[in-house]
């Protein structure tokens, strides 16, 4: 129950500082067409899960509860795309090439995929 609960906390933590740190990143680039504030958002969440994953695998600075606390709620919370980008990269740790190769055009194109169906089917009257 406590693992739960600190993910909650942290869930909530990370996306109150996603939006926050989207706002501030728009508001720095308000006239380009790209989306910058998620865009620092994901690459900002990539560095932190690799350097807090790198830290708990090889210093053994972490333990399961501030793992929880840190890599499935903030940063979930923050922005799950650094759980994908951080799985992509394990699995080519593993020496699993396809697997990772997979999971990206998986979760890229079925998900491009699945927010244009999601979104053509509410355009239905």
């Amino acid at each position: 129950m406590l693992l739960i609960l600190l993910v909650g906390a942290g869930g909530f933590f990370g996306a109150v500082m996603r939006y926050l740190v989207t706002e501030w990143a728009q508001d720095i680039f308000p006239t380009l067409s790209l989306p910058y504030g998620t865009i620092t958002v994901n690459i900002t969440g990539c560095l932190l899960i690799g350097l807090l994953a790198g830290l708990s695998e090889n210093r053994n600075l972490l333990g399961p509860e501030t793992r929880a606390l840190l890599l499935i709620g903030v940063l979930g919370g923050f922005t799950t795309f650094s759980a994908f980008g951080y799985e992509t990269v394990d699995l080519l740790r593993d020496g699993e090439a396809m697997a990772a190769f997979s999971n990206v055009a998986l979760q890229v194109c079925v998900g491009l995929a699945a927010v244009w169906v999601g979104y053509s089917a509410s355009q239905l009257s």
